[in-house]
């Protein structure tokens, strides 16, 4: 059961289009994922159907089929994620090479996205205010083999303070009512009231001000929402442009958008094949750019460039960076740190252990390929062994990566007889 008062308020908002709003709603949702480009090919899978119109890599699949379970999710070929919700990295629109900010980043379905459109060239800030989430977050920027991505659990304004002027592009996907996720998440419904919409308004406005302080003159940010409440959506952009004239709407091609006033963007679930999302792309006409200082970066250790050279790895442009025990490449533009909340600050390329080097499982995820490789099909029973933490036959020697049909999965180390499992504890799986 819906609340009364949210269906009082969409009748007015949609009019004659009411009846039809409530019919999609009792059809099963479309489910969706989105094939991720830093891995290379895109694989061909019997469970993925139709692709979604506004994200090419973007398709939707048969729920039937679980690919969660598959061991291509495991090694980062793909993200589930709802269609409506890739749209709004579509209107960012990021280059690669730019300094992009995702504000509100958790659980990582739009950081990721925009990784893909970066193709490993620039920086991109990843950020989450909630630590439990930005975890989840870091582990899947992790998981989709991103290098250039750095990882913060900060408040908005304090990044604001940090960073000023320096972003290209800043997504605010803000944390919202949520009533375009009523068929989805049942908690959605019984957590709404008037109250939480007005309280989210409030809230959107503090962030929407942080996010304005980091986009660059000539740089566009895009806020968007998974709500219909006209107070977190088009109230909340009128506002905002009233108070910060430094900015102006900015209209782009979006046919799968209901179009709206202040460049702003409408999904509606019984238009397509999606749940309910907002959106509105903003221009920041002038302003000043920040004295931001860099990361100074390290020499990388010869034991890395030792193993480096043995396993025949090619490093992108940045520069390396100690970080608690962990050896990490950094891009080149990677702000100071010093004061931030940091949770992954690049690729992490493992520890230094006395004269050794233990290579980190975010690295294997990075690679596409190495000198040394024990590849195994999806199908093979030993992938599920691998991933269950169990050794594997091998007549491989040394550190070697471990793939799933040429997707790279994890570690292990070879004796010549089999590879000892070095696939991450809290990934493995029980059964």
């Amino acid at each position: 059961m819906l609340p009364e008062a949210f269906l009082n308020r969409i009748k007015i908002q949609l009019g004659e289009e009411y009846p039809a709003f409530l019919e999609s709603l009792e059809r099963p949702r479309a489910v969706a994922l989105r094939f991720n480009p830093l891995k290379g090919e895109r694989p061909v899978l019997p469970f993925v159907a139709d692709p979604v119109p506004w994200e090419p890599m973007g398709f939707y699949y048969d729920p039937a089929s679980r690919p969660g379970l598959h061991p291509y999710h495991e090694a980062g070929v793909y993200y589930l994620q709802e269609a409506s919700a890739m749209s709004a990295v579509q209107l960012l629109d990021p280059q690669p090479g730019e300094k992009v900010c995702d504000l509100c980043a958790a659980p990582g379905g739009k950081s990721t996205q925009i990784a893909g459109r970066m193709a490993g060239e620039g920086l991109l800030l990843c950020n989450e205010f909630n630590p439990k989430r930005a975890k989840i977050l870091s582990r899947n920027i992790e998981r989709m083999g991103i290098a250039n991505a750095l990882v913060t659990n900060e408040h908005p304004q304090k990044l604001a303070d940090r960073l000023p002027g320096f972003f290209d592009r800043v997504l605010i996907d803000a944390p919202c009512s949520g009533e375009g996720m009523f068929r989805k998440e049942e908690a959605a419904v019984t957590d709404w009231s008037i109250e939480t919409v007005e309280m989210c308004a409030r809230r959107q406005a503090e962030i929407l001000h942080s996010g304005a302080q980091l986009v660059r003159p000539g740089g566009r940010l895009v806020y968007s929402t998974c709500t219909f409440a006209p107070e977190e959506n088009e109230l909340a952009i009128a506002e905002f442009l009233e108070n910060h004239p430094e900015f102006e709407p900015e209209t782009v091609d979006a046919p799968w958008f209901v179009a709206g006033e202040n460049a702003s963007y409408r999904m509606w679930p019984h238009k397509l094949l999606g749940e309910g999302h907002f959106a509105a792309i903003l221009r920041k006409k002038t302003g000043k750019v920040g004295d931001v200082r860099e990361e100074p970066g390290e020499s990388l250790p010869k034991v890395f460039t030792a193993f480096s050279k043995e396993m025949d790895i090619h490093l992108p442009a940045g520069k390396a960076l100690s970080f608690g025990q962990s050896l990490y490449w950094i891009p080149i533009e990677m702000p100071q740190l010093r004061g931030l909340k940091v949770l992954r600050p690049g690729l992490e390329l493992g520890e230094l252990k006395k004269d050794r080097f233990e290579p980190a499982h975010a690295l294997a995820l990075w690679l596409k390929s190495c000198a040394n490789v024990e590849d195994i099909a999806a199908e093979n029973p030993l992938t599920v062994k691998y991933m269950q933490g169990d050794v594997i036959p091998s007549e491989k020697k040394g550190w070697c990566l471990v793939t799933v049909d040429g997707y790279s999965l994890g570690w292990g180390k070879g004796d010549g007889r089999v590879l000892k499992n070095h696939y991450p504890k809290g990934l493995r799986r029980m059964c």
